[in-house]
């Protein structure tokens, strides 16, 4: 059974996170969770916004997302993506956020076939550097997805973190498609992952998307970014241009916006990968998958390139092998 909800709340987007349980209350087979001290402050402040209006239709919540994509794409100074894709991050004193606005060449009803699966979420998420192994399994509470991440290097699964998502998938309607996965404990003291995608079909054949990655983090969780950033993540950047260029070249966002803006964008990478090798064989598809996640990334090595297009390919192969064995 894949757990469904029929409500959801459209809040100022600063602390939309902090209760996004909200909307829950007509959430189908929802998991409970025990409350925390700290919760019940957003709570009350949520009931007298008024800007959080509950249980959108599915088209009005396409059109939300139609009218959010015109506003960015008409807001951007430049695109140096190439493609009408808009990206935007978030940090707050206990969270970051990374917001990927595009328009895809997929149909509409491929996207929403293809990620109301959750099953078709681990050979998405497999694509991902970090991602080492997933796998999804049902529960009494709906689907769950175990996913182990872990350095960019070939590394034993008992080395890698795990995470464990739940997923949630809107009902399937002509208008408006929405899933969400989210995980309660991640690598580095991080905390309250989310993976959100919702998409909506455009002219043309195409799909509107918007792409959410999402976590907090706390103090730990800060002291263990920083470490990071001071050794692997020294030097590192985003995508969004922080000043002045600097010898002819553009100066990016560093540091943990850094972070979650490579991250998402890997994601993204990765559902568009996804997608693109549906045109191919079923048997032809996961080389295609690879291929084509490695080849967006290197689209933009400044914040992508880790490692090089053989070392890649084969850990891969070597990794959905093992992620097909446990099935």
């Amino acid at each position: 059974m894949i757990a469904k909800w029929s409500g959801q709340c459209r809040i100022p987007s600063t602390i939309a996170d902090q209760f996004h349980f909200l909307c829950m209350f007509k959430h189908q087979s929802m998991r409970a969770r025990p409350w925390r001290a700290q919760t019940l402050p957003w709570l009350l402040l949520a009931l007298f916004l008024p800007g959080a209006v509950c249980a959108a239709s599915p088209a009005e919540s396409a059109t939300a997302l139609q009218s959010k994509f015109r506003s960015v794409m008409r807001g951007a100074v430049r695109n140096p993506f190439q493609r009408p894709l808009y990206l935007e991050s978030t940090e707050l004193s206990n969270a970051l956020a990374g917001d990927i606005y595009a328009l895809m060449d997929y149909p509409f009803s491929a996207t929403q076939a293809t990620f109301g699966n959750p099953a078709n979420w681990c050979d998405v998420l497999i694509l991902h550097i970090n991602t080492k192994h997933c796998r999804s399994s049902q529960t009494a509470n709906g689907a769950v997805l175990a996913m182990r991440i872990g350095s960019k290097q070939p590394e034993a699964l008992d080395r890698a973190h795990l995470m464990t998502f739940d997923f949630r998938a809107s009902a399937p309607a002509s208008e408006y498609f929405e899933v969400e996965l989210r995980a309660d404990i991640g690598p580095l003291a991080t905390r309250n992952y989310q993976i959100r995608l919702e998409a909506a079909p455009a002219q043309g054949g195409k799909t509107l998307l918007h792409l959410r990655y999402a976590y907090e983090v706390g103090v730990m969780g800060r002291l263990a970014m920083q470490a990071y950033l001071a050794t692997q993540g020294r030097g590192k950047v985003g995508f969004t241009i922080a000043g002045a260029p600097v010898g002819g070249e553009d100066t990016f966002i560093a540091g943990v916006r850094g972070v979650v803006e490579r991250n998402t964008m890997r994601y993204y990478l990765a559902i568009d990968a996804y997608l693109g090798a549906l045109s191919v064989p079923a048997g032809e598809q996961f080389e295609q998958r690879i291929d084509r996640w490695f080849s967006g990334t290197e689209q933009f090595p400044r914040q992508l390139h880790e490692i090089d297009r053989v070392a890649y390919l084969a850990m891969k192969r070597d990794e959905n092998r093992r992620q097909q064995e446990s099935r």
